[in-house]
């Protein structure tokens, strides 16, 4: 057979695509045995070709080939010949089709199928003709002839846990289909061919080639050559050739109930109430669709932009709430912060406790005294003043007795409490905090000791016990002190003793007062000396080593004395005073009378953000309350550089240049309104006025001058040099046009004013009104 005639046959085969509908469906399997079965064999697929047809075209170049000659002549060559051997799942009715070689055994076979259908070998079962084949046997042993076909049928043993059914189903079976035919070359040579024909499912696309102008050689594109890749199978058709070609078809059609239309006519009358006139409607041009759709598209943009128009402006309208509610909780939060220090104010001023609040009467009967004494100086003369000012003495007089009768009383109250302060002190557990977080204590020997005399001490001095109580508190506390043995302890004894002789007698409790006093006191000594209480030891004032006092000891030009450091009064600038705090104290209740709680609790205030805002240390570990004083009263003159504001529970200093350090030639006093607007400006010289500027300038210029007295802020100024920074100001001093307010009395329109004599920039004006 010549290559023309073979390429007829296969041509002939795809026209009539018939499959055969007795197979339930078909599989196709490559020929096992290595490469024995295709030797020498060439492949070539056709487009599309039923298993019946080529079925039929093996059997008919079967007859013409007689297979028997080949066994005759060459034995060897008949055993590695192929065929065709067709296996009939039973019961699911699938075939399957194998090109085996014919010398191989029933096993090999079961191991190929059982691959193809993964299910092990040992559960298949082939039959020929009704009877169970052998594993043993060989096709050639069970008759099959070369190149040739034979059916069988398969079945599982084990049903249940391995049926037999092919991986795809009929209907996505893509698998090639195999045939063996002969195919005669044009030497005359017939040679065996083995045919792996594609079942495919789809039609490939022409999508045109090259063709060489000089050889004549065709080239298609690779999508031709290749498989396309298959799309997913969705359940809807989304192409068809039906709706890309035009097919005009002419077709009779009988309906199924015969109808007749009767018309009036000569002699015929047909009523004609129920008829319905129909008339055309009207015509709608293609341009009267198009704008109607562009009025459509219209309305929906603008209902959508209407929509995000108000979308927009309730976002406007949150912020704006959420901005009132920030700003009416910071007014709340000021106003509660004020409201605090008045009443604490006021209640250190109708009760104080501690010696800082005893400034406040003070301050008070200065200010009283100076209001009377200029009163009597403005409407008495001669004898009349003097008897005037003789009894404003003696009123002045009895009030400081009577704030120093008070004074006496809180001290004698708070003397229980500072003892029992330094008992607990110095029976506290050491703590530290551990990695994870959490707060670990630890008693030492010196701690069991100390929380020991504590409670002794504190059982000692309670009042209403009974009388064998006290005995055996009396009794404790002499074997605590027997251990040490010197005069202390043989006195805290005698006393012990005493006391028990005289309750054994039967004296009242009233009048061992004095003696239980005198019994406490020796024992507090006996628990402050380190020798019997090693705890106190970081507590005392005085060191133990007196080689420590050389070093820290200074004389107070008031009383005389010689004290440590520590109660000596700081000065201005960080420096120790000439006076001790005891005389220091006595001398601002006998002379200026001056109450600095105001100007401490802007010095915290300023700490605490300065502290937020930088971690290392500054100029203001060295300032003193002092220091504020003066930076207030004489720099600023008490009173907000914006506003005029002179509430001083409201002002507070800030940096005036955000870049560097807090220092007092880098400052502004404003209120607690003012300070965040402030805060949001990068460059004041952008915001505020020239004039401003340099009258802030003026301002720096004085503290400079002042705090430069001081040496160890010298390191401070060395950054930049005073006389560097004068050369920016003007000669003249500016001052702020501002007249003073009240708190809580000051109003928008005078605060405008001020901010206009200030020279401040709309924007910040308009920031500070809201």
């Amino acid at each position: 057979m010549s290559k023309q005639t073979a390429d007829l046959n296969f041509k002939g085969a795809d026209e009539n695509p018939a499959e055969n509908p007795e197979d339930g469906g078909s599989t196709t399997c490559k020929p096992p045995g290595g490469d024995r079965g295709l030797e020498g064999a060439e492949e070539v697929r056709t487009s599309r070709c039923s298993s019946a047809q080529l079925y039929a075209a093996e059997d008919d170049h079967n007859d013409e080939y007689d297979g028997a000659e080949l066994l005759q002549n060459k034995p060897e060559d008949a055993a590695n010949s192929t065929a065709t051997v067709k296996v009939l799942l039973v019961p699911e009715g699938h075939v399957m089709t194998v090109a085996f070689t014919i010398g191989l055994s029933i096993l090999e076979l079961k191991r190929h199928l059982a691959s193809e259908l993964r299910v092990p070998a040992e559960v298949l079962q082939l039959s020929l003709d009704g009877r169970v084949v052998e594993e043993h046997q060989s096709l050639m042993e069970l008759g099959v002839r070369p190149h040739s076909s034979m059916q069988m049928e398969m079945s599982s043993t084990d049903p249940n846990s391995h049926p037999l059914r092919p991986l795809c189903p009929a209907e996505q079976d893509s698998m090639p289909d195999v045939i063996t035919v002969r195919v005669q070359k044009d030497d005359g040579v017939l040679t065996e061919v083995v045919i792996e024909i594609e079942r495919s499912s789809y039609k490939k696309p022409w999508l045109g080639g090259y063709k060489h102008r000089l050889t004549g050689v065709e080239y298609h594109h690779a999508a031709v050559q290749t498989l396309p890749k298959k799309r997913p199978v969705r359940g809807v058709e989304v192409f068809s050739h039906q709706t890309q070609t035009v097919e005009l078809k002419s077709q009779s059609q009988q309906c199924s109930v015969s109808a007749s239309t009767q018309m009036t006519g000569i002699g015929c009358y047909v009523q004609c109430v129920n008829d319905r006139l129909v008339t055309p409607g009207k015509y709608i041009t293609a341009d009267e669709v198009h704008d109607r759709r562009l009025k459509a598209v219209i309305c929906l943009q603008s209902f959508a932009r209407r929509w995000l128009a108000q979308q927009a402006v309730e976002r406007l309208r949150r912020q704006r709430r959420s901005r009132l509610a920030w700003l009416d909780m910071m007014e709340k939060r000021r106003q509660e912060e004020k409201d605090k220090q008045l009443r604490d104010r006021q209640r250190r001023w109708m009760n104080p406790q501690r010696r800082e609040d005893f400034d406040l009467p003070y301050h008070a009967l200065e200010k009283w005294r100076s209001e009377q004494e200029q009163q009597i100086n403005s409407t008495l003369a001669g004898a009349p003043r003097k008897a005037a000012l003789c009894l404003l003495l003696e009123q002045e007089m009895e009030l400081i007795t009577a704030i120093g009768r008070h004074h006496t009383d809180v001290r004698a109250k708070n003397h229980d409490k500072v003892i029992k302060d330094f008992l607990d002190k110095s029976a506290a557990s050491h703590q530290w905090r551990a990695a994870d977080g959490r707060l670990l204590e630890m008693d030492t020997p010196n701690s069991i000791r100390a929380r020991e005399l504590r409670d002794a001490y504190n059982n000692i001095s309670m009042n209403s016990v009974s009388r064998e109580q006290r005995l055996n508190f009396l009794t404790t506390l002499k074997h605590i002190v027997m251990v040490h043995d010197c005069e202390l302890t043989r006195d805290i004894v005698g006393l012990i003793e005493r006391e028990a002789d005289l309750m054994a007698r039967g004296v009242k409790a009233r009048n061992l007062v004095g003696l239980r006093k005198r019994i406490c006191t020796l024992f507090l000594q006996y628990i402050k000396t380190p020798v019997f209480n090693p705890n106190v030891a970081k507590l005392l004032k005085v060191p133990q080593n007196p080689s420590q006092l050389y070093k820290d000891l200074f004389r107070c030009r008031g009383c005389r004395r010689y004290l440590c450091s520590a109660d000596i009064s700081p000065a201005p600038g960080g420096f120790l005073g000439v006076l001790c705090k005891h005389c220091a104290r006595t001398d601002n209740i006998a002379r200026p009378r001056e109450d600095l709680s105001l100007y401490r609790n802007i010095l915290q205030k300023l700490r605490t953000q300065e502290q937020t805002l930088s971690k290392e240390p500054s100029i203001l570990t060295l300032l003193q309350v002092e220091d504020i004083l003066y930076l207030t009263e004489k720099v600023w003159e008490s009173c907000s550089a914006l506003s005029g504001s002179k509430d001083l529970y409201k002002l507070v200093f800030v940096r005036w240049e955000h870049q560097e350090d807090w220092s007092p030639w880098n400052c502004i006093l404003l209120s607690n309104e003012e300070t965040s607007t402030h805060l949001k400006i990068k460059d004041v010289n952008k915001v505020y006025s020239t004039t401003f500027t340099r009258w802030v300038g003026q301002k720096h210029k004085i503290a400079r001058e002042y705090f430069s007295q001081i040496p160890t802020l010298a390191k401070y100024l060395e950054s930049q040099p005073a006389a560097a920074v004068g050369n920016q100001f003007d000669s003249h001093h500016i001052t702020m046009a501002t007249e003073p307010e009240q708190a809580g009395d000051r109003h928008a329109t005078g605060a405008r004013q001020s901010w206009k004599r200030a020279g401040l920039s709309p924007l910040l004006e308009r920031e500070l009104a809201q």
